[in-house]
């Protein structure tokens, strides 16, 4: 299947065969991964109401929306569609009252897989460009790709778990 938008796949640079368009969602959500990344080390977790949060939320925003314009696998669509609606619920639901620690646990579970969202197809779109014109994978089932796959999950299994244990151990504390 073809991207939505045929016209721009014709205007396509050389290096790595993307688009225009293409670098625009490249470029736009590039900042989200070491912003992720940051958090995740100085926080333990996505901190929504913070600088950094605030550009890993218009990062990832322009990451998703503008897959609907540079996509050519249909899982794309579906792929965006629920990192963005997981993003606003991951800074929304904080704002809903009543919601207590639940709201700080559904917070970070759902910016979470945000994060993991944004690797499972950055990794596997890496794999396969990377290096121009001889990418390490060409196939979606080789192995490396489904063991990079399969590790981005079990870092997502293992790190919910550490940041849930985190956050039910700083509850604790404040109680104390």
């Amino acid at each position: 299947m073809t991207s939505l938008f045929p016209f721009f796949e014709l205007m396509e640079i050389d290096m790595f065969g993307i688009s225009p368009l293409g670098w625009v969602h490249t470029l736009g959500s590039l900042p989200a991964i070491p912003l992720a990344l940051y958090m995740f080390a100085r926080h333990g977790r996505i901190v929504p109401r913070s600088g950094p949060g605030a550009v890993y939320f218009v990062s990832m925003l322009i990451g998703g929306v503008t897959v609907f314009l540079v996509a050519h696998q249909p899982v794309s669509y579906g792929i965006a569609v629920v990192t963005i609606l997981l993003l606003l619920a991951g800074y929304g639901v904080g704002r809903v009252p009543g919601l207590g620690r639940a709201g700080r646990y559904l917070e970070t579970i759902f910016l979470s897989l945000t994060a993991f969202l944004l690797m499972v197809p950055t990794v596997s779109e890496t794999l396969r460009r990377v290096p121009d014109g001889h990418p390490l994978v060409t196939d979606l089932k080789s192995p490396l790709l489904l063991g990079a796959q399969a590790g981005l999950l079990v870092l997502l299994v293992i790190g919910v778990a550490a940041q849930i244990l985190f956050l039910r151990r700083q509850g604790k504390a404040a109680v104390s």
